[in-house]
């Protein structure tokens, strides 16, 4: 069974499948950080929920070494200025007190081993890696091509040198990234960030913070998605 429809136990889980380079995810983990507060503050009882991330890459042939930012922006969107591609979800970032820097971006990366690392680790050291690259790519233009750039982010998040070491260096950690992007796209995922609640209840897109909390009361008593 693919692991995002596992059962869940006691605790509300969120499985949420999501791309590093996508500013969009990076607005709904922060609506999804509201949703969790609103969560907790009216089911005090409650265990902890549950989050964990899954890889989806955006970009699956693009190089290791990834591309020029500008030239690609040029290839998909036909013009390699971001003000007037990230004008609506720069606004959307801003909302959720996020504050983007398109423009230092410089290279858009294969995304492949920043997965690898998301899934070297769970709990508290996930969330923590994956804060800390979206940050490090949309806030302060970091090159996640750089192999040295994605170690000192993990050591920065805290993630310990084995893990680390195994997930930039291992290609068996690399495989499993692009086996669990195939995974999510056989479950029907074609864009992110896609949250999946308890295995059962699925919302799309960066909703916003009710979506989800509605999506948290249908899991608690509906059937579980087909899978």
């Amino acid at each position: 069974m693919n692991p995002i429809l596992e059962p869940a136990g006691d605790a509300l889980r969120i499985d949420v499948v999501s791309d590093v380079v996508c500013p969009w995810c990076y607005v709904g983990k922060r609506q999804l950080e509201a949703a969790l507060e609103r969560w907790r503050a009216t089911n005090p009882g409650a265990p902890e929920p549950q989050v964990r991330w899954h890889p989806f890459q955006l970009n699956p042939d693009l190089p290791d070494e990834g591309m020029s930012r500008a030239d690609y922006l040029q290839m998909k969107f036909g013009t390699p200025d971001p003000a007037a591609i990230y004008q609506r979800v720069g606004a959307a970032a801003r909302a959720v007190g996020l504050q983007p820097e398109f423009a230092k971006i410089a290279r858009q990366p294969n995304t492949l081993r920043a997965h690898a690392l998301i899934g070297a680790v769970q709990g508290d050291a996930q969330q923590a890696i994956v804060e800390r690259l979206f940050r490090a790519y949309f806030v302060e233009g970091a090159d996640l091509t750089s192999r040295a750039t994605l170690e000192a982010l993990a050591r920065e998040a805290g993630l310990p040198d084995a893990a680390v070491g195994a997930a930039l260096d291992d290609g068996e950690a690399r495989q499993q990234a692009a086996e669990a992007d195939a995974e999510a796209r056989r479950l029907g995922v074609s864009g992110v960030p896609f949250f999946v609640i308890d295995g059962k209840a699925g919302v799309s897109g960066a909703q916003g913070a009710d979506a989800l909390l509605a999506a948290f009361g249908q899991a608690r008593g509906s059937a579980s998605l087909p899978g």
